[in-house]
């Protein structure tokens, strides 16, 4: 791999990023990265938001940004038909059924989705397939830590290799 001195390289396709973040919603700070542990991503997979990722290009190391996302270049605006009733016998006895706990559905090809229970009522499980941040408008505060292109077995696979 050609190597590139880190501080000419800027946020581009190809390119892994390492990048701090503060995620901000309604001014509540509701994630954020550990010191030392940023989040990686290889900048135009989609592999993030595409609302944050349009607005990471051009970047350098060490250059911080605030970001604001609308709901639908964030997580989506929230589909009011996008809940489901199922009965409990359907659900293994192991999985805690109650209000917040995330499961993850699987159809009849195997496909999967993830699903928050909202209730348990007369033996119905009642499920939000929304995201979570559905509907939100989101604030970042983003902050990149190191870049470097992207390996051809990285880009290949279409995910970042940690050593």
């Amino acid at each position: 791999m050609n190597q590139t001195n880190d501080q000419e390289l800027t946020v581009q396709d190809k390119v892994v990023v390492s990048m701090d973040y503060v995620l901000r919603v309604d001014g509540e700070a509701i994630e954020k990265t550990e010191p030392g542990h940023p989040v990686q991503f290889i900048q135009g997979l989609g592999q993030i938001i595409p609302g944050l990722e349009r607005e990471m290009y051009g970047m350098r190391v060490g250059e911080s940004k605030d970001v604001d996302v609308t709901a639908q270049d964030g997580y989506g605006i929230l589909d009011e038909e996008a809940y489901a009733e199922i009965p409990r016998e359907e659900f293994p006895d192991d999985i805690p059924l109650e209000p917040g706990v995330e499961i993850l559905l699987r159809d009849d090809e195997g496909d999967e989705q993830e699903a928050y229970i909202i209730s348990v009522t007369d033996g119905i499980v009642h499920l939000n397939l929304n995201h979570p941040l559905a509907g939100n408008d989101l604030s970042f505060t983003v902050k990149v830590v190191a870049l470097r292109e992207a390996s051809e077995e990285e880009l290949l696979h279409e995910h970042v290799h940690h050593d």
